[in-house]
């Protein structure tokens, strides 16, 4: 499968705080971008900018993940809040969504100890983790 790669030409260079060039690695992070750099209620965000260490569930050796994106954003009520954002479809997010293939569910493994070590360091640094799938993405009408 070949997904959608390349620099993201941004509108709003003034709200991007990354030390590099956004670049994505599909079609959806490339729509998050865009969703970050338009969005009126986005004030800052970046690109593969923070990364925290985590023990590989397999090899049980210590290694580097990055998550997707960093965002600062107000919500409908006028809160601002900061969340670490992983973008992911869901088959590599739930052993469920996996299916039977051994891959799949090694990812889902893999991502899990990832997100684990992404959400110690969110509450320490008091900010929030969360994985965005193609349900959050691009859900249609209203949520359940």
């Amino acid at each position: 499968m070949k997904f959608a790669r390349g620099k993201f030409s941004m509108k709003n260079p003034a709200k991007y705080v990354g030390t590099k060039s956004p670049t994505y690695r599909s079609g959806w992070e490339h729509a998050f971008m865009r969703l970050c750099d338009e969005h009126p209620n986005v004030y800052q965000w970046a690109s593969e900018s923070i990364k925290i260490p985590y023990r590989h569930p397999l090899t049980g050796k210590y290694t580097i993940y990055v998550p997707d994106f960093f965002i600062v954003y107000m919500d409908k009520n006028g809160g601002k809040h900061a969340e670490l954002i992983e973008v992911k479809p869901m088959n590599q997010a739930s052993m469920e969504r996996a299916g039977k293939s051994v891959g799949r569910q090694t990812q889902v493994i893999i991502n899990r100890a990832k997100w684990e070590a992404a959400s110690a360091y969110a509450r320490q640094n008091r900010i929030t983790f969360r994985v965005l799938s193609e349900e959050q993405l691009f859900h249609q009408g209203k949520r359940k």
